[in-house]
């Protein structure tokens, strides 16, 4: 039996310390996270996992509650569906008022959830922040104006910050989220998250086909902390989560090195990230100000003539009888905009197995928007 123990233990070495020289250490450090504080996958309840920055506020305003408050009876085939897939929280508001706002497991208004893939639109918002602030040209500036070493690249040298807001980077990575040697999963516990961007290769050039990468967007939130001279988070703050007098203050997770996770991990409450949908379906217009260009604004909401699904990381649908445009992040998360509804809706989750169309976009947008803008209208007498 001691024989059979030490040579387990011998050939468990061996295969960490495999593991180690191949590059996957994160591993290792995904299991002790995961074991120590939770769920042993990512969870919109990550917050505590990692190291973060903080996005503060300033005046806390909460949303003005509607006539009708809560007052709707959600359908039972929504309500079987929201159980279905996990849901921890779903709000609705309509002409800037909240009218629905229902939380499950443990989750409340003052929750802080991952944003997860909503983030990327987050960074398309700040871009069009930094080219108001003229810390960038334009969505056409080349990534090798800030980064040189893309210059000496046959396809980098041809790289835009709109294409990788647009997903048509080119990089050498297949997005994978189901096991544990993928980029995706390297991404997420890396503790160099700009070591990893840095050493992704081209395979095509840039703008040829649009190809969902979550790198393109790390490397788009490397772009802006180099172009506005600070850090995301604080950037985010100044521009957006103080001027909407966000009800709480947020955090943005980062690596080791304090680099924020652009390609994901913003954790804010359902309230505030209806704030965030409110503003961009008002061409970025808060309370009388313009906070970002309306003309960018409208460039954001455009689908690319490659994938008519998709805008600058903000997802589209023209072709349900309800048009939206809808933020979109891993378990099930979304911000999705009703601009002739007037109307947000924010439904956060758990759960990854959410069925797709042909473009991939998550056929439960459809089933919550025609669901909810029924419960909405006035009743006739």
């Amino acid at each position: 039996m001691r024989k059979i123990l030490t040579a387990f233990a011998l050939g468990a070495s061996a295969a960490a310390a495999a593991i180690y020289l191949a590059g996957y250490g994160y591993i290792f450090k995904a299991v002790a996270l995961n074991l120590k504080k939770g769920a042993v996958t990512p969870s919109i309840d990550d917050e505590e996992k990692f190291p973060s920055r903080p996005v503060p506020n300033l005046k806390a305003e909460p949303w003005e509650k509607g006539p009708q408050y809560n007052c709707s009876i959600l359908s039972e085939e929504i309500l079987n569906e929201l159980k279905k897939t996990r849901a921890s929280s779903l709000l609705v508001v309509k002409n800037g008022k909240l009218l629905h706002e229902q939380y499950w497991k443990n989750h409340d208004f003052s929750s802080l959830m991952n944003s997860f893939s909503m983030a990327k639109g987050v960074l398309s918002i700040l871009v069009g922040c930094a080219i108001d602030d003229g810390y960038l040209e334009s969505e056409d500036q080349l990534v090798s104006t800030l980064f040189p070493k893309y210059a000496e690249s046959f396809y980098g040298k041809h790289l835009t910050v709109r294409h990788l807001m647009t997903m048509q980077a080119g990089f050498d990575w297949i997005e994978e989220y189901r096991h544990p040697f993928a980029e995706n999963s390297k991404q997420y516990f890396v503790e160099d998250l700009a070591g990893q961007a840095f050493n992704i290769d081209f395979i095509e050039m840039p703008g040829t086909r649009y190809e969902y990468q979550s790198v393109a967007a790390q490397l788009l939130g490397l772009v802006l902390r180099k172009a506005v001279h600070q850090d995301l988070a604080t950037y985010l703050s100044e521009k957006i989560w103080k001027p909407l007098d966000m009800e709480f203050p947020a955090k943005w997770s980062t690596d080791e090195k304090g680099v924020e996770k652009a390609f994901c991990c913003i954790h804010a409450t359902a309230r505030d990230f209806a704030r965030l949908g409110q503003l961009i379906m008002q061409n970025g217009r808060w309370k009388g100000k313009q906070l970002i260009s309306k003309d960018y604004c409208q460039r954001m909401l455009t689908p690319t003539p490659e994938n008519d699904a998709f805008c600058f990381t903000v997802w589209a649908d023209d072709e349900n009888e309800i048009k939206i445009r809808f933020f979109y992040g891993f378990l099930g998360q979304f911000i999705i905009m009703i601009p002739e509804q007037n109307m947000v809706i924010v439904k956060t989750g758990f759960y990854n197995r959410l069925e797709v169309d042909k473009k991939m976009r998550p056929l439960q947008v459809r089933s919550l928007i025609n669901s909810l803008c029924r419960i909405t209208q006035p009743a006739t007498v």
